[in-house]
């Protein structure tokens, strides 16, 4: 199959990232003409120049990679980045709030984010590598309820990353109308395939290059 270069979020996270990587990655997106490139939000601004007069779009990480602070802290992240030139907002649940099936706290903690990024994608991060199947299914129709935009597997800094049955649980519980994102382990052209065909309509991959040259 051929995988669309607009499935991609060109994506770098790690912690020791330069000004000049963040820089190089931006031009490999605009180079492959690539969805968006994926910061922190530190680097949204910096983002935001190098992508000005260009169809790729800004894709800012909230709450990341714990999504354990606070709701209000999440929601100023988001403001921010949104001020600073965000499109796209990939913010973490509270996975803890969940697995204790404080479910109204999930729901706000998400209503919030939306709240302060109205007309931008978001994109809600579940972690699916610490939940049941069914607080996996919990957590897509929370987000769903919430507003998101998308539903996302993981953040890649967990125990685990994007899996194809994950991919096909998230893409039957939200149905057709909700993007499912898959990130976390996607390295090489054969895996990206895999996840497409069972349900993903975006891709976060710092290894995006490769992929797409096969």
């Amino acid at each position: 199959m051929s995988l669309d270069s607009k499935l991609f979020d060109h994506t770098i996270l790690k912690a020791d990232a330069t000004k000049e990587q963040v820089v190089k990655i931006c031009d490999e997106a605009k180079k492959y003409n690539f969805m968006s490139v994926c910061v922190n939000s530190y680097y949204t601004p910096l983002v935001a120049e190098e992508l000005k007069d260009t169809d790729v779009k800004v894709c800012t990480v909230v709450g990341f990679p714990l999504g354990q602070m606070s709701t209000e802290t999440k929601a100023l992240e988001t403001a921010y980045a949104v001020a600073s030139g965000a499109d796209e907002i990939d913010m973490v649940i509270n996975v803890g709030a969940l697995k204790d099936k404080s479910y109204l706290e999930v729901l706000a903690d998400i209503r919030a984010v939306r709240a302060v990024c109205p007309g931008k994608t978001l994109k809600v991060i579940i972690e699916t590598c610490l939940l049941t199947d069914e607080e996996k299914v919990k957590a897509c129709e929370l987000s769903v309820e919430a507003g998101a935009d998308f539903v996302k597997t993981s953040t890649g800094f967990s125990t685990g990353g994007a899996t194809v049955d994950d991919v096909a649980l998230m893409r039957k519980t939200v149905g057709e109308n909700v993007g499912v994102k898959a990130s976390g382990g996607i390295r090489d052209t054969k895996t990206a395939e895999e996840m497409v065909k069972a349900g993903a309509s975006r891709l976060g991959t710092s290894s995006t290059i490769s992929i797409i040259g096969g």
